[in-house]
């Protein structure tokens, strides 16, 4: 019989609901779990996940690296913050430790080409303690996989062009106002768009310095190169207001959206290749009207031309179901902070065991 897989819960946000019970249904354990909310702090998970008790409370980041040590789990699955930055601590701590984890912050993608000096220490530490550190979530199959599938299908690529939306009142204020909504045009030229107004030396020189801030897309470009065997030649990223013909109400801001005012915004982040290809990608996070709804949109230029379309995707489900089922891949993977493009096709497992 397969051994049980150990798994310590990372933060007991929205996300993990969901990884937690995706880890049981499969046939892993969750031994752990960390968070830095007081609320949360001393619940049982079952509590959490709306389920019976597992005899397993929450602990916080004081006790987070005994806790490990003792449980000795094979992966800490990490659901907290997008920046890799703000994941460094957990990664690290999973790394020192000898524990493999998987992160839902969409910069950990491919955070080689946003923030190389974290990416190089939490790689650096993994291949001492014999780990493997990785990004996972929707954006494996979604903005990923799909689209590397559909250009082994293709003779010859000029250009793959991607365009992803979410509704910001899903993801609460700090989201919404990062991509400008509520603000007016002028307002957003100022303290949104002028963040990429910058010359490709400059945006390097943040790059290095671990100051970029990087749109989901940035990440998922260098993704697709990786997977797709292309040589990134140039990137840039650049933002631009959404807008309505009517008013919005948010809730989410406390306010009336105006008519013509930003009810959001979109980021193309756009990478030429030293092969000819180029991918030019885009995100828009949004104040969704009525009529909006989630959509996932690719298309491949070349011969011969094919556009994939998914409505309304569950990005939630898909993002944990994704991240659970990569788990064995993790595992078996070399040690390092390895992106999932160098792990192999992202498959259903009915189980996740060793």
């Amino acid at each position: 019989m397969s051994e049980k897989i150990k798994v310590v819960q990372y933060g007991t946000g929205k996300m993990s609901v969901y990884t937690m019970r995706y880890v049981y249904e499969k046939g892993g354990e969750i031994v752990g779990a960390i968070d830095v909310n007081p609320d949360v702090i001393g619940k049982d998970i079952g509590e959490i996940m709306g389920t019976e008790n597992k005899g397993v409370k929450v602990v916080s980041l004081q006790e987070a690296e005994n806790m490990m040590r003792e449980t000795k789990p094979d992966i800490a699955i990490v659901t907290t913050m997008s920046l890799i930055s703000d994941v460094e601590d957990a990664l690290m701590l999973c790394a020192k430790l000898g524990v493999n984890a998987i992160t839902t912050c969409e910069e950990a993608f491919y955070p080689m080409n946003s923030n190389p000096n974290i990416t190089k220490k939490l790689d650096e530490m993994a291949k001492q303690t014999n780990c493997t550190i990785t990004g996972s979530g929707y954006q494996d199959i979604y903005w990923g996989q799909l689209i590397s599938s559909m250009a082994g299908s293709t003779q010859t690529i000029q250009k793959i062009k991607g365009s992803s939306s979410y509704n910001v009142e899903d993801y609460g204020i700090a989201l919404a106002k990062a991509h400008g909504a509520g603000l007016t045009l002028e307002e957003f030229d100022q303290q949104v768009a002028s963040v990429d107004q910058i010359s490709a030396e400059e945006r390097q020189s943040l790059i290095e310095k671990g100051e970029y801030l990087p749109s989901y897309m940035w990440n998922v470009n260098g993704w697709l190169c990786d997977k797709l065997g292309l040589t990134v030649k140039s990137q840039t990223q650049k933002t631009v207001p959404q807008t309505h013909t009517e008013d919005i109400a948010s809730s989410t801001l406390g306010m009336t959206v105006k008519a013509g005012m930003a009810t959001g915004m979109s980021a193309v982040v756009t990478t030429e290749t030293e092969e000819g290809i180029t991918i030019e990608s885009e995100c828009i996070g949004k104040v969704y009207a009525k009529e909006d709804f989630d959509k996932n949109e690719w298309t491949i230029i070349g011969e011969p031309n094919t556009t994939l379309i998914i409505n309304r995707p569950a990005t939630v489900e898909l993002t944990c179901a994704s991240v659970v089922n990569r788990i064995p891949d993790v595992i078996q993977a070399k040690a390092g902070y390895v992106p999932t493009a160098e792990m192999g096709e992202l498959e259903f497992k009915k189980r996740i065991s060793h």
